[in-house]
């Protein structure tokens, strides 16, 4: 447990206005290095906000982002993409005039690690990711040939071959049905143990959150109602009350 003392992201204050109303009100949070952390809460709570600013879609208006103990807050998505943050979207992003493997390749010029490699490995690492997620026979085939649930696999691929050091997955397994989520759960515990990659992950099937997130992060109108393990979120009645409704 000791590679996850360490935090590759912390949030200090984090505040965000739209038009004078607050999206996000004095947010703070960590992520250690090596966790799986679940960012929850009601529709409209503020989370895709929170991930905007943190990929840097959004400034705050007050507080600020560090990412592996550096200030990046204000800094446009490109550059904070090359520090080694990814980010994978509800809604699939293809490059359609490419073919799969080019997706998937073109996500190379990204990215916060050490991008000094040959072609030749840069082809293997391309077709790794294909491989790990069951799009390697299609590498050859323009997207739209793809399914929707493939696109989302190929979205995922590609912010892979970023060698990002964080993921930011928004949703982006938001339509699977129980099985493809049950091997959407175990692909995303690999990343973390294979890969080496820190994940927030959103989603609205609290099932997969409390079975892959070592701790979640609650969100109700823009504040942080609940942090702590899946357990004890699940028993916290500030969330109770959140999703069900306060009792009368």
């Amino acid at each position: 447990m000791s590679r996850r003392t360490e935090a590759i992201l912390e949030g200090e204050g984090l505040t965000k206005y739209f038009g004078g109303l607050p999206a996000l009100t004095d947010v703070s949070f960590t992520v250690a290095r090596g966790e799986i952390v679940g960012l929850i809460g009601p529709n409209g709570a503020g989370k895709s906000t929170l991930l905007n600013l943190i990929s840097g879609i959004f400034s705050p208006s007050d507080g600020r982002v560090l990412f592996q103990g550096r200030d990046v807050t204000g800094l446009r998505p490109h550059e904070i993409a090359k520090r080694g943050v990814a980010r994978v979207l509800q809604t699939p992003r293809s490059f359609a005039s490419m073919s799969v493997r080019e997706n998937v390749a073109i996500g190379s010029l990204f990215g916060g690690r050490d991008r000094s490699e040959t072609t030749s490995a840069g082809r293997d690492r391309t077709e790794f990711f294909l491989d790990l997620m069951g799009l390697l026979d299609k590498k050859d085939l323009p997207v739209e040939g793809l399914t929707l649930q493939e696109k989302r696999m190929l979205e995922l691929a590609r912010a892979l071959a970023m060698r990002p050091e964080l993921l930011l997955l928004d949703e982006a397994m938001s339509g699977l049905n129980p099985s493809e989520m049950e091997r959407a759960m175990d692909l995303i515990r690999r990343i973390r143990d294979e890969l080496g990659v820190s994940i927030i992950w959103v989603e609205h099937v609290m099932q997969a959150i409390m079975g892959v997130a070592e701790r979640v992060l609650v969100l109700d109108f823009g504040r942080v109602i609940a942090v702590g393990t899946p357990a004890e979120v699940a028993r916290d009645q500030g969330v109770i009350d959140a999703y069900l409704g306060r009792a009368e």
